[in-house]
C-alpha cells in the first residue's frame, strides 16, 4: 500500500456520545458487545489553552485536551478525562489507566505491573494491555500513531503509542508477541485499529530517520518518499503504513486491520498536532477496555 493509498483509507464517521464528546470508533468492531474502544478528537471539552484566537472569539465551548500539559490546568484535564471515559463506557466513574510514555518498545500488563509502585506513579512504557474487566486503558498522542488491538476469543486488549522511535523499535510487533505470551492470544484471531496520526502527506523527517528504518525494514522504500510540493522539502514518512506492516508481520491478517481517522496535521478542526502547532498542542487519547 502506498502513502497515497494509506491516506485514502483514513476516514471514519465521527461518533457523538450523549455527553456531546465526538470520537472515532471502528465500525467493524460494533458487534463486539464485550468491548469498549475509541479514538478521541478535541471536540467538546472544557480546555481553552489551545484554542486559536478565532475560535476563542467565536465563543468556542472548549476542547477535550486529555494530557496533563503545562499550558492547561489539572482541573480541566480531570474533567475532560471524565467526559472521555463517559463517552466511551457510559459512566464518568469508569477507571482509566495510562502509562508514562517514553518512545520505547516496552509494554506492561495492568494491574500486575502496577504492584509495588508508590505515590500514584505509573510505569514507563508505550504499550499497555490487560484481560481484566471494568476499566479502560489508553495512550496519548498528538501526531504519533495510536494502535489498538483486541482478542475476541480471549477478551484481552492492548493499546500502543508508536512514534517513529517506537515504530523502529517494533513496539507493536513486540506487543502482539507479549499478548500471546501473557494471555495465549493467537495473532490470527486478533483485530487491530490504527488511529489518527500525522500522515505521510505532512510528516517530514531527516535522512537519519530513514537510515534507522533501512536497517530493519525490508519495505523501507515503500514507507518514504521525497517531498516535491515545494512547501516542505525533505523526506516524508508514512508511520501508519509502517505500523500496519508490523501488525501483519506479527501475524494479524490484513483484513483484520482497520485504519481510521486522518492526518492530525491536516485536520486541526478535529485533532491536535504537535508538529503543525509548533509544539503548542493538547493531547488526544486512544482507549480500549473489556466491559
Amino acid at each position: 500500500m502506498s502513502i497515497a493509498q494509506s491516506a485514502q483509507n483514513r476516514n471514519a464517521p465521527l461518533t457523538v456520545a450523549d455527553n456531546g464528546v465526538g470520537f472515532l470508533a471502528v465500525s467493524a468492531w460494533s458487534g463486539f458487545d464485550w468491548l469498549w474502544h475509541g479514538f478521541s478528537t478535541h471536540r467538546a471539552g472544557v480546555s481553552r489553552a489551545y484554542l486559536s484566537q478565532a475560535q476563542d472569539l467565536a465563543h468556542n465551548a472548549g476542547q477535550l485536551n486529555l494530557g496533563f500539559t503545562v499550558a492547561d490546568t489539572a482541573e480541566n484535564v480531570g474533567e475532560n478525562r471524565q467526559r472521555w471515559v463517559e463517552a466511551v463506557s457510559g459512566n464518568r466513574a469508569t477507571s482509566l489507566r495510562t502509562v508514562r510514555q517514553i518512545h520505547s518498545n516496552r509494554s506492561v500488563v495492568t494491574p500486575r505491573d502496577w504492584a509495588g509502585i508508590e505515590g500514584g506513579s505509573v510505569p514507563e512504557a508505550d504499550g499497555i494491555m490487560t484481560n481484566e474487566r471494568g476499566f479502560l486503558i489508553g495512550v496519548q498522542t498528538a501526531d504519533c500513531i495510536p494502535v489498538l488491538v483486541a482478542d475476541p476469543e480471549r477478551h484481552a486488549v492492548a493499546a500502543f503509542h508508536a512514534g517513529w522511535r517506537g515504530t523502529v523499535a517494533r513496539i507493536v510487533e513486540l506487543g502482539v508477541a507479549k499478548m500471546r505470551a501473557e494471555f495465549g492470544s493467537e495473532p490470527a484471531d486478533l483485530v487491530a485499529a490504527i488511529g489518527p496520526g500525522i500522515g505521510g502527506c505532512c510528516y517530514t523527517v531527516g535522512s537519519e530517520v530513514m537510515e534507522k528504518f533501512s536497517a530493519d525494514f525490508s519495505c523501507c522504500d515503500e514507507l518514504f518518499r521525497v517531498a516535491g510540493d515545494g512547501l516542505s522539502p525533505g523526506l516524508r514518512l508514512d508511520l501508519t503504513e509502517a505500523n500496519r506492516r508490523q501488525l501483519m508481520a506479527a501475524g494479524i491478517p490484513a483484513s483484520s486491520i482497520a485504519v481510521v481517522g486522518g492526518c492530525t496535521a491536516c485536520q486541526p478542526e478535529l485533532f491536535y498536532s504537535h508538529r503543525a502547532s509548533g509544539g503548542h498542542a493538547g493531547r488526544m487519547m486512544a482507549v480500549i477496555g473489556v466491559r
